[in-house]
């Protein structure tokens, strides 16, 4: 299983609404797909429609009680994708945490030997603290969402001297599978400066496909369905379709045959 964190410490980038989407898309193209929801506000899965009685088991008895993953695993509507809810509880994890052995590779831990799957995406929280260092250390490869506004660059460096620790203390294996621009507004000159400046320092990196602002894409998540399924003809789900794309594109040989 490709094992992929989403994550920015800076929030509002559309981590969320990137980690939904694409694993809905990943879904719709074949791939038997987990979204593992770690953040505390448990916006994942609000937004694929898991109510607050389905998450009996989340992502925090994973972390803490060491439930294993299996159990903690429920189905969406959405054919061939499967989610890890989050509840609240997440927000104390890390005070939990602090004090137990081998805290930041609980998840890997989890994840290990686990079948049933041929991708897993984690919707990290908005900050660098130890829920987002288990889903850094546990991931084969990182996509990062980047808000094409004036201080993304500034909090992106700041995310790969992160990476950068991290492949040093946790995970030697960590890679970067690319970044991808949200929130594009053409309107905007600078969304084109900051596009072209992200574009120059980090070259390939950087996914072809923008994600555009758009209307359809922020209301999607009130009726629990990705956009993907509320609006599949807007321009987000499009733009969303095509990042899938490039992602199958980036993945490994052996894996995009599965």
């Amino acid at each position: 299983m490709i094992t992929i964190a989403i994550a920015n410490q800076k929030g509002g980038v559309g981590k969320t609404t990137t980690a939904i989407n694409i694993a809905t898309a990943m879904a719709a193209t074949g791939w038997k797909t987990l979204l593992i929801d770690l953040d505390p506000q448990g916006n994942a899965s609000t937004g694929m429609g898991v109510s607050a009685e389905e998450r009996e088991q989340s992502s925090y008895d994973v972390l803490v009680n060491e439930t294993p993953l299996i159990e903690t695993i429920i189905p969406t509507s959405i054919p061939g994708l499967d989610m890890v809810p989050a509840t609240v509880d997440l927000s104390g994890a890390e005070v939990e945490l602090v004090s137990v052995d081998e805290r930041t590779a609980r998840l890997r831990a989890a994840l290990e030997n686990h079948q049933g799957h041929e991708i897993c995406f984690i919707d990290c929280p908005p900050s660098l603290g130890l829920l987002t260092l288990n889903a850094l250390s546990a991931a084969d490869t990182l996509l990062v969402p980047l808000q094409c506004e004036f201080f993304a660059l500034e909090g992106l460096s700041q995310l790969l001297q992160t990476v950068e620790k991290v492949q040093q203390l946790f995970n030697p294996n960590l890679g970067i599978i690319g970044v991808a621009l949200t929130m594009f507004d053409r309107r905007n000159r600078l969304t084109d400066q900051v596009a072209d400046d992200v574009r120059d320092c980090l070259g390939g990196l950087v996914f072809d496909t923008p994600i555009p602002r758009n209307v359809r894409l922020s209301e999607a998540p009130s009726h629990g369905l990705p956009a993907l399924v509320y609006d599949h003809s807007c321009t987000g789900s499009r733009a969303y379709i095509a990042l899938a794309r490039e992602l199958i594109a980036r993945l490994p040989e052996q894996r995009k045959a599965a």
